[in-house]
């Protein structure tokens, strides 16, 4: 009898604890198939997840839970008796241009950085370049106030993979980088930039020291209809106006969106009130259209031009009569929620870059003529397929290719002989400078992601890079440098892996390594005599160069807290990173080759690119974000990189130095107003071999922003910008170039913009 009562309490007992929970279907909305991986978190314990087993999920009567999937809009659940045993969710908008998904720690890239919205909060007109400013880490490498660069944690130029919308590049065509891939685009048009802050990824090119992906604003799903927007921005130091229309039309299958910009800049003063040669003028317009055939499969096309013209460039020898771009992508994906192969993305794309310089504006004019029309073209694409192998497991492979080939030449017509003496007639010559050359990298990758548990993901990936590179028209003399020039072929292999833990929905740690490796660039390759460097060095490039190879390990926490009372919430992060170079690039001085242009001249002796045996760098970055009292916010961040080349017992080239910016922040209903301070260090060490000979001092710069809401849709913004009128300049500006009728001498490097009162107007419907 006992034993039978034993046996009835213990069924009851079991049937009570099944009544507890309810186990649930997850399908996709559309297509009505199950889907695996679903994840739920209790949102009254959130250390509680639940995960699906056997395609269900079995979850608690009576509690609240998030129900969330890759790919997929999260759903927020009550469970109870009457809660349907199936449930449904919806697929997210098709985004081609992304490679991070905002909020997704299974599905990012470990050590990743992604901005705010950068259409809002507008104070002032900008490059593309500028936009870098605010990202902790970053750099600008500054020849005026066109040609600007990134970098990032001491990686310029090739060793940073630059692209737009997940995957297109515009090469340049000038040798000293007038027209650098971040001038080709409206920052209008961006919305936002995308770091990945190593070779962490194997999906996106070949990477070296890092991927930044900027991504275009695209219609939002549901805005249906024409739609669009005005904005006009000016500045007092230059005189600088910017004008920016954007329109669109979209609807549940097609949508289309056109953008047209005119950008007007002057001479800038600097804070000792020198002007400094800056000014440009642009034209910019794109036009982009979109197919949805269902709202897993979309279809866009992409066109866009841009048109430099008169760009003075303070820090190079020469300006740009003009800078004419053009870029045309085709991107296609689909999504195939349940099945095993369960997304495809495909692109192709096409630029070109017609660019015509000259010192025509310079004081060497009167002894010798120079212009240099040169072009380059780049063509590429990628495809990839995303495989669910398992509820947990996803494999990503695919191929990718960059082509990128360059020529043009430099004529030169001398009217002087070195005593000074006019020549009657001139002489003419015709330098070759890029000597028709090509580099074609041809990418295969492998990258998994494997979910360990229910806070852990563990990624992995490989990438084999062929690269195939040519010059077809060697000057005579390079050809005696190299006698074996010819058609090369290299094999690159890199490879990635990371951990991500996440110790509770507040906090986050993340290892990573990767081994990025990146072939010599067309410069390092294949220069002849030309100075593209921060000196007045002639480079000679060297075809046998080996390719870089940056090993990097990289440990990041993360972390935030909800609080009560005078304090709302805290938010904060740190990461710290090693890497160890092989067969570094760097120019060092050549005492067996002279002088090819202007022989009299000092330096008498070229470099030449070699590989080094021993580099590395390591360094730090942290941020700090309180939000306080409702509706103030105060952000600190810094970052510190140091470099060392142990070859030549110097710094690395181009090394920044400690960078502290501090922001304080109000915002309540249709205003806010910001205060920034940047905090930037003295820099002493040094690359010598690389034209770095006086230490840099260091500055603080105070900015003032503002900005209301004038009536729905009418945002006005202003600014003072160097409020105080600080006369300095950055670490990573070049020096004066042939600036002798500007007075602006060539020991000195180029000084930034003084005192600048903005106000930007944005109107959109």
């Amino acid at each position: 009898m006992k034993f039978i009562l034993s046996a009835v309490l213990y069924t009851f007992s079991f049937m009570t604890l099944l009544a507890q929970t309810k186990s649930i279907e997850v399908k996709d909305a559309q297509t009505q198939e199950t889907l695996t991986g679903v994840y739920a978190i209790n949102q009254n314990n959130k250390k509680d997840y639940r995960l699906t087993e056997n395609n269900l999920l079995k979850l608690d009567l009576g509690e609240v839970y998030l129900i969330s999937h890759i790919g997929y809009s999260p759903l927020l659940l009550k469970i109870e008796t009457t809660t349907p045993a199936i449930i449904t969710l919806e697929a997210l908008e098709t985004k081609l241009g992304e490679v991070l998904v905002t909020g997704r720690i299974f599905q990012d890239p470990v050590m990743n950085t992604i901005t705010p919205d950068l259409t809002e909060r507008v104070t002032q007109p900008k490059n593309v370049a500028d936009l870098f400013r605010d990202i902790n880490g970053f750099g600008l490498i500054k020849r005026g106030n066109y040609a600007i660069d990134p970098s990032f944690r001491a990686a310029q130029y090739e060793q940073l993979n630059i692209q737009y919308d997940g995957g297109t590049k515009v090469m340049h065509a000038c040798p000293n980088r007038m027209d650098p891939i971040t001038t080709h685009v409206m920052p209008e048009d961006i919305s936002k930039i995308e770091v990945v802050r190593g070779p962490y990824t194997m999906r996106y090119g070949a990477t070296f020291g890092g991927l930044i992906n900027m991504v275009s604003k695209r219609p939002e799903v549901g805005n249906y209809g024409l739609s669009g927007s005005a904005s006009t921005g000016y500045e007092t130091n230059g005189n600088s106006l910017v004008n920016m229309v954007r329109l669109q039309y979209a609807e549940e299958k097609f949508d289309v969106v056109g953008m047209y910009g005119y950008r007007d800049f002057g001479n800038y003063d600097d804070g000792a009130g020198r002007e400094i040669p800056s000014s440009f003028r642009s034209i910019d317009y794109s036009l982009r259209m979109g197919y949805n055939f269902t709202s897993l499969e979309r279809l866009q096309l992409h066109w866009r031009q841009s048109f430099g013209r008169d760009v003075l460039h303070a820090s190079l020898p020469m300006d740009s009569d003009f800078d004419d771009s053009s870029m045309l992508s085709l991107d296609y994906f689909k999504k195939r929620p349940g099945k095993t192969l369960q997304n495809i993305k495909a692109k192709a794309y096409y630029s070109y870059v017609d660019h015509l310089m000259s010192n025509s504006r310079r004081s060497n004019f009167a002894v010798a003529e120079a212009v240099a029309p040169v072009e380059a073209t780049t063509a590429g694409g990628r495809f990839e397929l995303e495989w669910k192998l398992d509820e947990f497991w996803t494999l990503f492979t695919g191929t990718d290719a960059l082509l990128i080939s360059r020529d043009g030449q430099r004529n030169r017509l001398v009217k002087q002989n070195m005593m000074g003496m006019p020549l009657d007639p001139p002489l003419a010559f015709t330098d070759k400078i890029w000597q028709d050359s090509f580099i074609n990298n041809y990418g295969f990758f492998a990258e998994s992601r494997y979910r360990l548990n229910s806070s852990t993901v563990l990624n992995a990936g490989v990438r084999y890079d062929l690269v195939n590179s040519d010059i077809q028209d060697p000057e005579a003399d390079f050809q005696a440098y190299y006698p074996g020039l010819g058609n090369r072929t290299e094999h690159n292999f890199s490879a990635t892996a990371s951990l991500k833990k996440l110790l509770d929905p507040n906090n986050q740690l993340e290892f990573a390594f990767g081994r990025g490796v990146r072939s010599a660039n067309m410069i390092e390759r294949f220069i002849n005599h030309f100075q593209v460097g921060q000196d007045s060095f002639e480079y000679i490039g060297n075809p046998n160069l080996d390719a870089e190879v940056n090993n990097q390990f990289e440990v990041a926490y993360t972390g935030k807290k909800i609080l009560d009372g005078a304090i709302n919430r805290l938010d904060w992060g740190a990461s710290v990173y090693f890497s160890h170079f092989e067969n570094y690039i760097v120019a060092i001085i050549d005492s067996t080759k002279t002088r090819k242009f202007m022989p009299a001249q000092e330096p008498q002796n070229p470099k030449v690119f070699r590989n080094l045996e021993d580099a590395y760098k390591t360094g730090f970055e942290a941020n700090l974000s309180v939000a306080f009292l409702d509706n103030f916010q105060l952000d600190a961040e810094t970052a510190y990189v140091y470099a060392r080349n142990e070859d030549l017992s110097e710094s690395l080239p181009l090394t920044p130095p400690l960078r502290t910016r501090l922001s304080l922040q109000y915002n309540k209903d249709k205003f806010w107003a910001a205060t920034d301070v940047r905090l930037v260090s003295r820099q002493d060490e040094l690359a010598t071999s690389f034209g770095e000979n006086q230490a840099t001092p260091g500055y603080e710069l105070i900015d003032f922003r503002l900005g209301y809401e004038l009536f729905p849709g009418l945002d006005l913004g202003a600014a003072v910008l160097n409020a105080f009128d600080q006369q300095y300049y950055d670490h990573l500006n070049f020096a004066f170039r042939n600036q002798a009728d500007a007075g602006l001498s060539g020991l000195e490097r180029l000084t930034d913009p003084g005192q600048n009162f903005t106000v930007f107007v944005k109107y959109a419907f």
